[in-house]
């Protein structure tokens, strides 16, 4: 299992078109383990036989899984530990298979000094077809919090 190593950036660390990206390749365990924990066992995820009548012909990830791929780089590199996730806007533009090697991306596109929120702007791709956009919106803390 390979992780992110952990980044921890203060408010007064970030900068706007600071970018993150992690790149995790789709395993079946990975979508039976998110299954398992979230209780989804929508059979396009789990069967290859009922996913093979869908317009996708194939098992497909969970659209939330994709999305944690988003809250992996948050949470471990931009800005990293401490930071509180206040919102998360997704559109799901594309499926994701098994076997695919998803890249998560994160910039930071608005700060707020007052209120020490990032607005962030997050996509995961899929070669060159973009799977997932959206915004997020976090607290950072200051290095004197910290």
């Amino acid at each position: 299992m390979t992780f992110l190593p952990f980044q921890t950036l203060y408010f007064e660390d970030l900068s706007l078109g600071l970018t993150e990206v992690y790149v995790k390749e789709v395993k079946s365990s990975d979508v039976v383990g998110f299954a398992e924990i979230t209780g989804d066992r929508n059979p396009i995820h789990l069967s290859e036989h009922f996913a093979a009548k869908t317009p996708f012909k194939g098992r497909i990830a969970h659209g939330l899984y994709t999305a944690s791929l988003i809250s992996a780089v948050i949470g471990t590199r931009l800005p990293g530990p401490g930071a509180i996730y206040i919102s998360q806007t997704l559109r799901f533009l594309a499926p994701v298979k098994i076997g695919d090697s998803v890249e998560a991306s994160v910039e930071v596109v608005e700060l707020n000094a007052e209120r020490q929120r990032a607005g962030l702007s997050c996509k995961c791709t899929v070669g060159d077809t973009k799977v997932l956009e959206g915004e997020a919106v976090v607290k950072v803390p200051r290095r004197e919090d910290g």
